[in-house]
């Protein structure tokens, strides 16, 4: 490994950041990595001492928004003018005037005060202490979160356009579940790969119109029953994105990252709007509305006093030891299907086609549902497999069978 100095000065940080650059494809285990290791925590010391975060750049906040909303340099002439100003904008050889900053805030939903930013500008109170180069820059580029970067600082940049669309640093400190310990999550997890598609839904809920402002109180059993029963339909999960929208709670579906292993998470915007994200990895029907339920107790139970600000749910995990999770737990499965209708069936002791449907008539709730809970409790998942909707959930969101 050669010989790696501390950083003392300013000229000393650009060369660091230089040598970074030339190792970011360092093979695992070599000495180059090991130097990488080296300079990624000495930069991020002198940043945290000498550089405040700054402002995503105007190009890199509007290439950001490019991106997450597929538009082509052609598609900004309306907000800029011409197809020369739009290059120019973009290559940072045109200011924008007031006139454009507008358009691209009014339209594309830019905040303004990246727009029209002093150059320089700072982020109040930083994030100091995170390690850009952690996130998973080219999983993200792949799946178009954000731009390909040519080095760490314009990946850095992109990252804080995200965190800008997700609603600045203070949502962004709730995403990254520092306001609260209660996560159901894997131990293998990797937190910068959590924190990417935390910011990313956060960035995607903040884009929706939402039919009504939230109010505290809105998430109760009652309502939990009435979600629920929005599972007979084939379209219910679409019906349910469009149902929690009236009364201001964003879903959004996004594919989970590698090392996540994520099945939901209930986070909320800046202005107190709640959000479910949901990673359809095991795209099944009794999986879907499960998690969703869970995801929505969380918001009723756990958030709606603010004492708790994100929830990160691996809901593979059995036993859940936090007492939040299971109070989420308990209420999801009795909106699912109420314990006093399920003792009484004969789907509990007699799992047959004719007594599952029978009880999901008498719930209000698609099949599926009743399979899976008696999978669930019978832990034979081999049970009823032609009743559990596999592979039916992922295209009512746009997916593909992958996800993706």
């Amino acid at each position: 490994m050669a010989t790696v100095k501390k950083i003392r000065s300013d000229a000393d940080y650009e060369a660091a950041l230089a040598r970074i650059e030339d190792l970011m494809d360092a093979r695992s285990g070599t000495q180059e990595e090991q130097e990488l290791d080296v300079l990624a925590d000495l930069v991020e010391h002198y940043e945290a001492k000498h550089i405040p975060m700054e402002f995503p750049s105007v190009t890199a906040a509007i290439e950001f928004r490019m991106e997450q909303a597929d538009l082509s340099p052609r598609d900004l002439v309306p907000y800029l003018g011409s197809r020369a100003k739009v290059s120019e904008v973009l290559s940072g050889k045109r200011s924008l005037t007031m006139a454009m900053a507008r358009a691209l805030h009014e339209h594309l939903g830019i905040p303004a005060d990246v727009l029209l930013q002093e150059p320089g500008a700072k982020i109040d109170e930083p994030l100091t202490d995170l390690d850009w180069d952690r996130f998973p820059i080219k999983e993200m580029a792949k799946r178009s979160w954000i731009p390909k970067a040519q080095n760490i600082e314009k990946a850095k940049s992109y990252i804080l356009a995200m965190i800008t669309a997700a609603g600045g640093r203070e949502v962004a400190e709730a995403a990254f579940y520092r306001k609260s310990e209660h996560t159901r999550s894997n131990a293998k997890s990797d937190a910068y790969a959590l924190k990417a598609w935390c910011l990313k839904v956060l960035a995607d809920a903040n884009g929706q119109k939402l039919a009504a402002a939230y109010r505290t109180g809105t998430v109760t059993p009652n309502f939990l029953r009435e979600v629920a029963k929005l599972s007979w339909s084939v379209d219910g999960p679409r019906l349910a994105k469009e149902y929690l929208a009236q009364y201001g709670i964003a879903l959004v579906a996004l594919p989970h990252l590698p090392k996540t292993y994520l099945d939901g998470a209930a986070l909320k915007l800046g202005d107190g709007r709640p959000v479910i994200g949901l990673t359809l990895r095991y795209d099944r029907i009794d999986n879907f509305w499960f998690c969703l339920l869970h995801e929505l107790a969380h918001v009723g139970r756990h958030m709606d006093d603010n004492s708790d600000t994100s929830f990160l749910d691996d809901l593979s995990l059995s036993g859940a030891s936090d007492l939040k999770e299971v109070e989420a737990d308990q209420w999801a499965e009795e909106a699912l299907v109420p314990l006093a209708d399920w003792e009484a069936s004969e789907a509990r002791f007699s799992p047959t086609p004719n007594a599952v449907m029978k009880l999901a008539q008498s719930v209000g709730v698609h099949p599926a549902i009743v399979a899976g809970k008696v999978r669930h409790e019978h832990k034979n998942y081999r049970l009823l497999t032609h009743f559990v909707g596999t592979g039916e959930i992922r295209p009512q969101f746009g997916l593909t069978a992958e996800g993706q």
